[in-house]
């Protein structure tokens, strides 16, 4: 079978180099190995994701010279299958809904950090505090069908007693420069959030879904992704999908070293086109000319 490779943006905002980096290594790859490149839009946050930033992505590819296989996949469309994947996940125990809101948990954090400094996520974020693994059934139970929001979490010590070794092959290299077989630590992420009240998936859910169900045999991504790939190959042994191979690569920054991203308003391609940027230039710019 011919490998298989994919894009997944979001269209939550315009793409700027680091995406076009991204998305050019794909084709690449694709192109040189034989095989198949897939679009996938990322499209479950239906606050911020918007029709005109997707039409956005198909135009901005297309004018890389970039060409996928369609149609894309809209993970909007599929919410049926992630709905499946944590069902699996709740009949194994291990997914149990948590009712505070950002704001009480700013406030329990604040209060342990009295103590000492409260453990991190490898994002910074800090990890869940709360004791909602502790309520009754009955109390759940109550508190959901009263209509309060909820985020459903991954029982992350339970999720480790079931899968004991975990890794994955690094085709690519890590922040610190790890490669070949790499020890995954999905505890250092803590209860991670796996569905919303409102949604029934996240990021974490989706991408290993989607993944499976479209044969996707070789992951390239950004190194921000690195340590989120603990996360992906525990629920891929938990859920039974097969392990691709992963490829992480350098990140684009601007002048001053932080990473490109949509929410600081980084330089998109559109307006660098409009600017007179050409894809040849593009392709300079990001060290691929």
């Amino acid at each position: 079978m011919p490998p298989v490779f994919r894009f997944a943006p979001s269209p939550n905002g315009f793409l700027h180099l680091g995406h076009a980096y991204s998305a050019l290594l794909n084709f690449e790859r694709a192109r040189e190995t034989g095989g198949r490149l897939l679009l996938r839009i990322e499209d479950i946050d239906a606050t911020r994701c918007r029709p005109d930033y997707e039409t956005a992505i198909y135009e901005d590819l297309a004018w890389l010279g970039i060409s996928w296989e369609t149609p894309a996949r809209r993970q909007s469309e599929h919410l049926a299958d992630y709905r499946a994947a944590l069902e699996k996940l709740s009949a194994l125990g291990l997914v149990y809904p948590a009712f505070e809101s950002r704001a009480e948990i700013a406030r329990l954090i604040a209060a342990r950090e009295v103590d000492g400094p409260w453990p991190r996520d490898p994002d910074g974020a800090p990890l869940y505090p709360g004791d909602a693994k502790s309520l009754s059934a009955g109390e759940r139970e109550r508190l959901m069908t009263s209509g309060a929001p909820y985020a459903l979490r991954l029982d992350m010590a339970a999720a480790r007693r079931r899968v004991a070794g975990l890794n994955w092959n690094e085709l690519g290299a890590g922040p610190d420069g790890e490669r070949g077989i790499v020890s995954a630590r999905p505890e250092a992420w803590g209860d991670v959030i796996l569905a919303r009240k409102e949604t029934p998936t996240s990021y974490h859910l989706s991408v290993v879904v989607d993944d499976a169900l479209q044969g996707v045999s070789e992951i390239v991504r950004g190194q921000d992704l690195f340590h989120a790939t603990s996360v992906h190959r525990l629920l891929q042994v938990l859920l039974g999908l097969p392990e691709p191979a992963y490829r992480h690569h350098a990140l684009i920054r601007d002048g001053e070293g932080r990473k490109l991203s949509k929410s600081t308003r980084s330089t998109g391609l559109r307006e660098l086109r409009a600017a007179g940027a050409t894809p040849v230039g593009i392709r300079r710019s990001v060290g691929l000319g």
